[in-house]
């Protein structure tokens, strides 16, 4: 048995924006701001510095200023977990202790990116930052944007240690979730990363999700879990494929987590444009970015009257 509350990582997830200023500078007030959004919206948690919070953009101090402003406005709420994977081991050791400083209740970590690392160089990599804290530790597999394969065997090697909780899970294949849940057992969470798939992760047993797109429409992901528990799996289907058209709207942009923030701004959330090389949306496009909220806005209305 895991010696953590497991239970309080799992449900919605959302995996924060970046904030920043105009100057393009981060933003503590807009971090605060966009946290207690998300509170009120009514999610489990935050998962702060990931690849939707552009934390690999960001130098080690802004990513600790972020991540304090959000466990200070609501952590005492909120499950916060801090992603502190960089392309150092050294700035991922410095990250997870200011992450257990501050309050942040689990770190989680990529592998270290650009260089091609062989399973060795990550696991010691990740048993570096597991042993740097003693918070609990989430692994993030995401092979598509860091070109490590993560192995059942690794995976299993890590899972047996009591503060390796969990991995996030953001291949696209539902047959590797399903076998790292089986190797990782019961008392181990999956959670399900490509949005687009979130009910067939749960289903095929993931213990909730960490996504970026939910910051824009938690009440569609929250909705799906909802009728998941319930087990009506009809419904829980309807609003998938719902969300499923949201997101291929959202893809369509040049920039994914620009689209994002673009709809954060109509609703009274700036946390400013994304930082390059990531695009703001282009103002021939905001036309499409207002019809694109109308959408979310209109579905979010029948979710909080049914």
């Amino acid at each position: 048995m895991k010696p953590y509350v497991l239970e309080r990582f799992k449900g919605i997830t959302v995996a924060m924006y970046s904030c920043y200023d105009e100057q393009g500078m981060v933003s503590v007030d807009a971090a605060k701001k966009l946290a207690r959004y998300y509170a009120t919206a009514g999610v489990s948690g935050l998962y702060v510095g990931g690849s939707s919070g552009e934390g690999m953009l960001q130098s080690v101090e802004e990513r600790k200023s972020i991540l304090a402003a959000v466990v200070s406005e609501v952590g005492h709420e909120l499950t916060i977990i801090a992603h502190i994977g960089a392309p150092s081991t050294r700035d991922s050791v410095e990250l997870a202790q200011h992450a257990e400083l501050v309050g942040a209740h689990a770190v989680s970590a990529v592998p270290a990116i650009y260089y091609r690392l062989s399973p060795e160089s990550v696991e010691a990599h990740w048993q570096a930052i597991i042993d740097s804290t003693s918070l609990p530790f989430i692994i993030y597999h995401i092979p598509q944007t860091t070109g490590f394969q993560l192995s059942k065997s690794l995976l299993t090697k890590m899972a047996a240690q009591d503060k390796v909780i969990g991995v996030k899970i953001s291949a696209e294949s539902t047959f590797e979730l399903q076998q790292f849940k089986a190797a990782g057992g019961d008392d181990f969470l999956v959670l399900n990363g490509p949005d687009e798939q979130y009910l067939a992760g749960r289903s095929i047993g993931a213990d909730g999700g960490i996504g970026g797109t939910y910051g824009v429409m938690p009440e569609l992901f929250m909705k799906i879990e909802r009728c998941y528990q319930e087990g009506d799996m009809v419904e829980a289907r309807k609003w998938q494929f719902i969300v499923n058209e949201l997101i291929t709207d959202l893809l369509s942009f040049p920039s994914l987590y620009g689209a994002c923030k673009a709809i954060l701004k109509l609703r009274g959330i700036d946390s400013g444009n994304p930082r390059m090389p990531l695009l703001p949306v282009a103002e021939s496009d905001w036309k499409r970015i207002e019809y694109l909220d109308e959408r979310i806005n209109t579905y979010v209305a029948q979710v909080n009257v049914s």
